[in-house]
């Protein structure tokens, strides 16, 4: 097995990569096709560098098997139902000038970086602000998938349930301030590029920021609207 390392610093470039870091003679065979290996390393930091921002990447790629015959020309590519290049995966590799024989290599991504956690207990119900955030480092990869990795993405909102200090954050543990209620007498505003008209209306919903939540004017007419401020909401023609 062999492993490399590379820290990325924007969506784009690589800014530093290193060269092979640890090379395992008992796990790599004698004729192993080292020209494969290197090209799936390098497919792979160029694909993981347009999905990661400021982290730290471990790639670890098991060299073919010995009795196979050398890849010519190799051609890394991902397999279709592969999304995300984290965890374990498989990498198809295209020999030969045509392309004509397809193996695949078996890899693993971990990624390192920051991410956010509380500074102290926090009680249901409780808006989070910034100062209520730390930061700690680890391995990105072994975190829930729904973890919260910026804090931005939780600021302002609230706490669905009471919550520990110092341990991974997920998005479903928050959710927008409500700013409408259900049955609560609304504003809806609808605007265009000439003109704007507001309404009254009832809210058949409850929403934060952002939300589109049913108001209902009169008896029968129902339309969506998206919640724009306290008791407020807009609709965008």
């Amino acid at each position: 097995m062999i492993i490399s390392t590379v820290s990325i610093q924007n969506q784009r470039s690589i800014v530093a990569a290193s060269s092979v870091a640890l090379l395992l003679a008992s796990a790599t065979p004698a004729h192993a096709d080292e020209a494969m290996v290197q090209a799936v390393q390098d497919f792979l930091h160029a694909q993981a560098s347009e999905q990661g921002d400021g982290e730290e990447l471990m790639i670890e790629v098991t060299p073919p098997s010995a009795h196979l015959p050398p890849c010519r020309s190799p051609e890394p590519f991902l397999p279709g139902r592969t999304r995300t290049l984290e965890g374990r995966l498989s990498v198809g590799v295209r020999c030969g000038e045509q392309g004509r024989q397809v193996r695949y290599l078996q890899a693993e991504i971990n990624r390192y970086g920051a991410y956010p956690v509380l500074r102290r207990d926090l009680e249901a119900g409780t808006q989070i602000t910034a100062e209520m955030l730390g930061e700690r480092q680890g391995n990105l990869s072994e975190l829930p998938r729904d973890s919260v990795l910026e804090p931005a993405a939780i600021v302002g909102q609230i706490a669905r349930q009471p919550l520990k200090a110092g341990v991974p954050l997920q998005t479903r543990q928050f959710e927008s301030e409500r700013l409408v209620e259900r049955g609560q007498q609304v504003v809806v505003e609808a605007r265009g590029a000439h003109f704007r008209v507001t309404r009254e209306g009832e809210a058949l919903d409850s929403g934060g920021l952002g939300d589109r939540i049913r108001v209902r004017f009169g008896r029968r007419e129902l339309i969506d609207a998206t919640v724009i401020g306290k008791a407020r909401l807009a609709i965008d023609f």
